[in-house]
């Protein structure tokens, strides 16, 4: 059966309560927490499994990439940082940002980017989620993450906040002087939010690797003798989960000045929100004209073009025009975050209409979510479709894991019954090997290519493409194109 095909005929059940509650309480978090997201976030994981196929994982890669490249550029990063706030121009190098998520959906064999995002919630829930998967036959198992991926991701997790330490320069000239100690994870008033059973997942994560962690609102952050303070604690680093990106609330006073005064890393830090996850970006990557006059090289304008649905700023000249059109539009706050104040235009009211024109929005075509068919109570006939996208969780351009998303409704909500965070199965491996790896295409013979051109050096069928910094890796063999998950740090 084609991998596409068993979205809508696929019914059983992947989900294994027993090892979820033990993944939660015991192997990845804490006595209690599985009661504490049956209660307060009962819809956070989806029973059934995703599909995707091999090629469409490829696609998401080469368009991450494509923006990658794009966001490199000089001409791109001036023109952008010109116009964000002084916060976001301070600092050009060190930290890059942990957690960056690219967000696709995927309907009828079209891929469209719908949104990046710089401080993506969600990947320790599935990490928590590979662990509590049971195959329903031997295809589907042959499909899914293992629990060695899992245990990868998990360490590469760790490994990336250590390197955003090490390239900050705090550890001292030669980058290995003071290890990293200790790590807030900071959020508004964080035992309210949804994804407060997530800090925790990271809190005993860190801490089984040797890292003292706490979580903390903002405003119990204390800036004073050139150190930032968690009661006694001195902060090394901040895993930042604010919405303040540009730390402009009176709460996170200290911990701007401390990021002013280069006294800590923060990670995902205001320069990254800047260059990436304002959705006037999304105008840019979908226009042709400004593509090719950052020069832009036409392969990487094809991409984005293909891929990012065309997108403008919502202005009053073109309020009526916008209006006519609207049952082809998504309209989005500039600065919005977790689909808030984000509307389909075929729902519009004049009254919400007119909010939209007041405030900053963009308006992008509709690109259709993927759908997956869910079967009743005891695996009975499906009854119902459920909407889909997909989040890629990513570090310095590489990709680190890919999850998908169940609901009904205009967008992601972790609301839905039978909704939330689903296992991704595609028969494409989700963690790369190495150099030494083989494409599937079996060709273990294909001559070896040097990316630079120098010729044939070592017998490995996987060369790198000269896109972006190169993480993009194409087969000699068959000229298929791959992107390498959990990057060596």
């Amino acid at each position: 059966m084609p991998i596409d095909a068993l979205n809508s005929a696929c019914f059983c059940l992947s989900l294994d309560p027993d090892a979820l509650a033990r993944a939660l309480d015991s192997e990845l978090g804490q006595p209690g927490l599985a009661q504490m997201v049956r209660q307060r976030c009962p819809f956070l994981f989806a029973a059934r499994p995703v599909f995707v196929a091999r090629s469409q994982l490829q696609r998401m890669a080469q368009v991450m990439q494509a923006v990658e490249s794009v966001v490199a550029l000089p001409a791109y990063r001036e023109q952008v940082l010109a116009g964000a706030p002084a916060i976001a121009r301070m600092r050009a190098a060190g930290p890059l940002g942990v957690f960056f998520g690219y967000d696709f959906h995927l309907s009828q064999g079209r891929l469209g980017l719908i949104e990046i995002n710089t401080n993506a919630g969600g990947a320790m829930l599935n990490a928590v989620l590979a662990r509590a998967q049971r195959a329903c036959c031997a295809e589907v198992g042959e499909m899914a993450p293992t629990l060695a991926d899992v245990a990868a991701f998990e360490q590469g997790i760790v490994d990336m906040f250590r390197h955003e330490w090490r390239v900050s320069g705090l550890a001292g000239p030669n980058a290995l002087a003071r290890p990293l100690a200790s790590i807030a994870i900071v959020d508004d008033a964080p035992e309210g939010q949804y994804l407060y059973p997530e800090f925790l997942l990271f809190q005993q994560l860190f801490e089984r690797h040797g890292l003292r962690a706490v979580i903390a609102d903002p405003a119990a952050l204390e800036w004073r003798d050139g150190v930032l303070w968690h009661g006694e604690l001195a902060i090394d680093l901040v895993y930042n989960r604010l919405t303040d990106f540009y730390l402009e609330q009176a709460s996170s006073a200290a911990l701007r000045e401390a990021y002013l005064q280069h006294a800590i890393v923060l990670t995902p830090h205001p320069q990254a929100h800047a260059l990436y996850a304002d959705k006037r970006h999304l105008v840019l990557f979908s226009d042709a004209a400004r593509l090719q006059a950052l020069g832009v090289p036409p392969a990487t304008q094809q991409v984005l073009l293909e891929h990012v649905p065309r997108t403008e700023v919502v202005a009053a000249a073109a309020a009526q025009r916008l209006w006519d059109a609207r049952r082809g539009l998504f309209f989005k706050p500039v600065a919005g975050f977790g689909s808030r104040a984000t509307y389909r235009g075929d729902k519009l009211t004049k009254r919400v209409w007119q909010d939209i024109l007041a405030g900053d929005y963009v308006a992008q075509a509709i690109a259709a979510p993927g759908e997956r068919r869910v079967g009743g109570a005891d695996n009975e006939p499906a009854t119902k479709p459920m909407k889909f996208d997909l989040r890629a969780y990513t570090y310095d351009g590489a990709v680190q894991w890919v999850a998908a998303r169940l609901y009904q409704g205009q967008t992601t909500n972790f609301r839905t019954p039978g909704g939330g965070f689903a296992p991704l199965c595609s028969a494409l491996s989700m963690h790369w090997a190495g150099s030494a790896q083989a494409c599937v295409c079996g060709d273990e013979d294909a001559a070896p290519e040097r990316a630079d051109g120098s010729g044939a050096a070592e017998r490995d069928p996987m060369r790198p493409l000269p896109l972006g910094e190169a993480k993009v890796l194409e087969c000699v063999g068959c000229g298929s194109t791959y992107a390498p998950f959990f990057p060596i740090i």
